[in-house]
């Protein structure tokens, strides 16, 4: 069954916007869920273009305080870093990598975002 998929490009003006709800509004437009047309396994939704992301602001003390873990998997293996440590555009490219569902389509959608 051929679905037709017409992508339009949009673009959000990230300067003074919180993260997180800028972050759940490009995930939102990514998976399509704002289009009629929207079907959990089809993936319908838009490219993304993200611009002055250096300026969006995030609230109370999360910046000197919030901790990103990971860990290797071996004995002593686990890596903190604080968000102050990450540049701007990382910080939303992670928040909407997260916000996506967890399956295979996630791949797909994070490369119609652009950063800027």
């Amino acid at each position: 069954m051929a679905y037709d998929i017409k992508r339009e490009k949009q673009i959000i003006n990230a300067s003074d916007r919180v993260l997180g709800r800028l972050s759940t509004e490009v995930a939102m437009i990514l998976m399509g869920k704002t289009k009629p047309s929207y079907q959990p396994h089809v993936d319908v939704g838009d490219f993304v273009e993200i611009t002055n992301a250096g300026n969006i602001r995030v609230t109370g003390n999360k910046m000197e305080f919030k901790s990103y873990y990971r860990h290797s998997g071996y004995p002593g293996g686990l890596k903190t870093k604080k968000m102050k440590e990450f540049n701007k555009k990382e910080l939303i490219k992670m928040a909407v990598y997260n916000m996506l569902p967890k399956n295979k389509l996630r791949n797909e959608r994070m490369k119609r975002l652009k950063i800027s």
